[in-house]
């Protein structure tokens, strides 16, 4: 049946051309009869329509655009990006758009790709992972007018829309778990401070302490990166201030801190305990399982494309926001087991 046309379908299903292209492109003057049977039809023969008579009809390209502004290696590196990206090809697939890729590495990629995202209808609209080197190109492309969503709350520009989680409540609620266990000395492994993310996970730290009445020290709190390297490293400058339990703000990290404490000859979390940031599958699962705040990668992508084709369709123009919700995952790195244990001994 790959030889159907729109006009196959509209004569089975005893409607006009025009009808089937409106159920097509999602347009809301189709009585749900209808948009039933001709949705019926199109599942039933396969039929897929070309894509550039669908930009013909709906005055659109139906391509979406993503940029990522981190360098390739930490693409095919960080779990975070593939599961992302998996989100938003399910969006994608869902709302009938083709996705355009654009990886920045350096200014000179942001001077290059501007022009090719903004030229008039390359594409419908486009969808910004923040992160600080992305900044400049964020404000060219807010300017230019073309539907932007960015994932993550943008490093000193909030004037956009943006789907995030509220990362300041969830490195809150870490730190008040490792309170509430028993762990007076806290130690934090954050992001990079010159991120949204990375500022907010550590504001949420200090919150948690602050909210418990603990003194925050200085040398209890390093800067990483998000990669292992860093977390191995910052928990080895952690390591001096004797710290009972340590918040890593990403997941990787968190690996990291586990290898650096078994190298050291110290338990996890008999010796110290441990909480990640993200949840994300792991290639080599790491030994004790990671407690960790997980958030909805995912789904951030599927709901960031509804959010951006809500954008494109309805053209909205004032900034709007989507926080997602998040959770603690409690596994054995945390020490929760053995408190309850040593509870129940006394």
């Amino acid at each position: 049946m790959n030889n159907l046309t729109l006009e196959d379908i509209a004569r089975n299903c005893g409607v006009s051309r025009s009808t089937v292209s409106r159920v097509i492109n999602n347009h809301p003057n189709v009585s749900e009869k209808v948009r039933k049977r001709v949705e019926k039809e199109i599942k039933n023969t396969g039929f897929r329509p070309h894509a550039a008579a669908r930009a013909l009809v709906s005055q659109r390209s139906w391509t979406i655009g993503l940029v990522l502004p981190r360098s390739v290696q930490s693409f095919f590196t960080d779990p975070y990006y593939p599961r992302l990206i998996q989100g938003i090809a399910q969006g994608c697939n869902q709302k009938k758009y083709t996705l355009g890729l654009y990886l920045l590495t350096d200014a000179e990629d942001e001077e290059e790709i501007f022009p090719r995202i903004s030229r008039s209808g390359s594409l419908d609209g486009v969808l910004f992972q923040s992160d600080q080197m992305g900044d400049q190109l964020i404000g060219k492309l807010a300017q230019s007018g073309i539907p932007m969503v960015i994932i993550g709350r943008p490093f000193q520009n909030e004037k956009l829309s943006y789907i995030d989680i509220d990362n300041v409540s969830a490195a809150k609620s870490a730190v008040d778990y490792l309170v509430d266990l028993g762990y007076k000395r806290i130690g934090t492994i954050t992001g990079p401070l010159n991120t949204s993310v990375g500022v907010d996970r550590k504001i949420g730290y200090i919150q948690g302490l602050e909210g418990r009445g603990i003194r925050i020290e200085e040398k209890l709190i390093v800067e990483g990166d998000f990669t292992e390297e860093k977390g191995y490293e910052g928990m080895i400058k952690l390591l001096p201030a004797k710290p009972d339990a340590v918040f890593s703000a990403s997941d990787r990290m968190a690996f990291g801190a586990i290898r650096a404490l078994h190298d050291k000859g110290l338990r996890v979390p008999e010796d110290v305990a441990l909480v990640g940031f993200d949840d994300l599958p792991v290639t080599n699962p790491v030994n004790p399982p990671l407690t960790t705040v997980r958030q909805p990668v995912y789904e951030f992508g599927i709901k960031a494309v509804e959010f951006l084709d809500d954008l494109i369709t309805t053209g909205t123009t004032p900034p709007r926001r989507i926080i997602m919700g998040t959770e603690i995952v409690t596994r054995e790195s945390c020490g929760a087991r053995l408190k309850k244990i040593e509870t129940q001994a006394k």
